[in-house]
């Protein structure tokens, strides 16, 4: 093999080996942002990530919105329709929030809790987040089956 053919053998395997590197950073940085959508009934289940970031979606239980009187905290309770979750935020909710419509949570669970980084609410009287929507029949399903 002459010096050339060789070196630019070198310059094409440190090229590919760069790049390989770069893509499973890429990958690993992508994987370690991601926020997955779980139901009260996946958390419970213990299919969500402890303290780690998530996003819970459901339904704000009737009657269950509690607002301190001197901050922007609010506790509230989320439910698929077979089990909850009690919620704590704080800051400025949605103009759309309010009992009984679908929203979409961010944040971790901290002792026994969801405190909340983000809460998105629906934006009109018939729709569902596919997601919510998604995680409600799951957990419908799962209720089913193991036929609580």
């Amino acid at each position: 093999m002459t010096p050339t053919r060789k070196r630019r053998l070198i310059v094409i395997s440190l090229v590919l080996a760069a790049v390989a590197v770069a893509a499973g950073l890429t990958v690993l940085a992508l994987q370690q942002n991601m926020t997955y959508l779980y139901s009260p009934t996946e958390v419970e289940a213990g299919h969500a990530p402890e303290h780690a970031r998530f996003r819970l979606g459901g339904v704000v239980l009737e009657h269950s919105i509690q607002r301190a009187s001197d901050s922007l905290k609010v506790d509230f309770v989320v439910t698929d329709r077979f089990k909850q979750m009690p919620v704590e935020y704080t800051g400025i909710l949605p103009d759309l929030f309010r009992e009984g419509q679908s929203i979409v949570a961010t944040g971790a669970i901290h002792d026994g809790r969801f405190v909340a980084t983000e809460v998105l609410a629906k934006h009109d009287e018939t729709y569902m987040p596919k997601e919510v929507a998604d995680a409600i029949a799951k957990a419908k399903e799962a209720h089913v089956d193991h036929g609580e």
